[in-house]
C-alpha cells in the first residue's frame, strides 16, 4: 500500500492497527521485563471467549451520563470497517440525532496539513534505515514479510518503526476489504455535517502521531516486530473485533483491542492517559448545558481503566443504553 494513502487519515487507524495486529492473543511484552498484565485492566484473555458471528444488523454499545441540563452519550467506534455495515439505527441514530454536538478522538486535517505532520512525526530524522535498526533474526522476518506482502523490502526503511509497523498492519486489511473511509467517524461526521451540527476533536493530528512518536525506539521496534510475528494473523483478528463490537460484546472487545497494551508504557501512554485527559473533559463539558454525542474508538469503554471508570471515580455515572 503507498504510503501517501496513509497520511491524511493514519489517525484514524492507529489504535485498530495496534489491536488488529495483537487480536491473535500475542504479548507485545514478551520481550520486556517493565509489563502490564492484563488483569490489570480487568479484562480476561481473548482466548476465555466465544469467537462472535457477524450480525446482519450491529447493535454497538452505547452509554449515557446526565444530570439536569446536560446529556452526554458515550459511542465506541471502530475506525475502519467493510463497506455495507449497517449500526447507524435504533438507539445509535436516535441518541444521535438528539445531540447537537458530535465530539470525536481527532478532526482530520486535509491531506496536505497531514502530510507535513507526518513528515515532521514518523519520518526518520536519525539517517538510519529502518532494517539496520533490527537486530539479525527480526530483519530476516521483517524482509520476509514484506517479500511475501509483495512489498519492496526498503519500502519502509525512511519511516520511524511504529509508523512502519501500522503501515504493515493495514496492508491486510485493505486486501481484505476494510475501507478507512468506511470507519465509523466519517459515517458520524457526514451526518453532523449534513444537520449543521458542532463538531469537536479532543486531540490534535500532532498530538495523536506524538503518542507513538514519542515512544522509546526499542519499543517501537518491539511493536514492530509483534506486527511481523502476527501479520498472518491480521485480518481475521481485525473481523473478530468487529464481530465482538457489533454483538457489543464490551469484556470480550476490550481484551481484543487491549491485547498489545501489556507494555507499561504503551498501555499508560496510549490507553489510560488519554481516558484521563478526556474525562477531564467531560467533567467540564457536564458544566454546560446541552446533548453531546462523544465517539471514541472502543477500546477505550472497556475495562477498570476505560472512561466510564475513570469518570466513575469523579462522581459520574455512565448508564448503560439497552436496545
Amino acid at each position: 500500500m503507498p504510503r501517501n494513502g496513509l497520511f491524511n487519515r493514519l489517525f484514524l487507524s492507529l489504535s485498530i492497527a495496534l489491536a488488529a495486529c495483537s487480536a491473535s492473543g500475542g504479548d507485545i511484552a514478551s520481550t520486556s521485563s517493565d509489563a502490564t498484565p492484563a488483569a490489570v485492566d480487568g479484562a480476561a484473555s481473548a482466548a476465555e471467549y466465544s469467537r462472535a458471528i457477524m450480525p446482519d444488523d450491529a447493535d454497538p454499545a452505547l452509554w449515557v451520563i446526565r444530570d439536569e441540563d446536560t446529556t452526554i452519550f458515550l459511542f465506541g467506534t471502530v475506525h475502519i470497517l467493510k463497506p455495507g455495515m449497517t449500526w447507524f439505527d435504533e438507539a445509535v441514530k436516535d441518541s444521535f440525532d438528539s445531540s447537537d454536538e458530535l465530539v470525536i478522538e481527532m478532526i482530520k486535517p486535509d491531506a496536505a496539513a497531514m502530510m507535513k505532520i507526518v513528515s515532521e512525526l514518523a519520518i526518520d530524522k536519525s539517517g538510519v534505515p529502518l532494517r539496520d535498526k533490527l537486530s539479525a533474526e527480526d530483519r530476516a522476518e521483517y524482509e520476509a514479510t514484506m517479500v511475501k506482502l509483495g512489498m519492496p523490502v526498503a519500502a519502509f526503511d525512511p519511516l520511524d518503526p511504529w509508523f512502519a509497523s501500522v503501515n504493515l498492519s493495514l496492508i491486510p486489511l485493505a486486501r481484505n476489504g476494510y475501507d478507512a473511509d468506511q470507519g465509523v467517524e466519517d459515517a458520524l461526521l457526514a451526518q453532523a455535517k449534513a444537520r449543521a451540527i458542532r463538531i469537536t476533536g479532543l486531540e490534535t493530528p500532532e498530538q495523536q502521531l506524538g503518542f507513538f512518536d514519542n515512544l522509546p525506539e526499542e519499543v517501537q521496534i518491539r511493536f514492530l516486530n509483534f506486527t511481523v510475528d502476527n501479520i498472518d494473523d491480521t485480518a481475521e483478528g481485525m473481523e473478530q473485533m468487529v464481530a465482538e463490537w457489533a454483538n457489543a460484546n464490551i469484556d470480550a472487545l476490550g481484551a481484543l483491542m487491549n491485547a498489545g497494551l501489556e507494555d507499561k508504557i504503551l498501555y499508560q501512554t496510549l490507553l489510560v492517559d488519554r481516558n484521563r485527559n478526556w474525562a477531564e473533559w467531560v467533567q467540564a463539558r457536564m458544566e454546560q448545558p446541552g446533548t453531546v454525542f462523544l465517539a471514541v474508538g472502543a477500546g477505550h469503554l472497556a475495562g477498570d481503566s476505560s472512561l466510564q471508570a475513570i469518570l466513575a471515580d469523579m462522581g459520574f455515572v455512565a448508564e448503560r443504553i439497552e436496545y
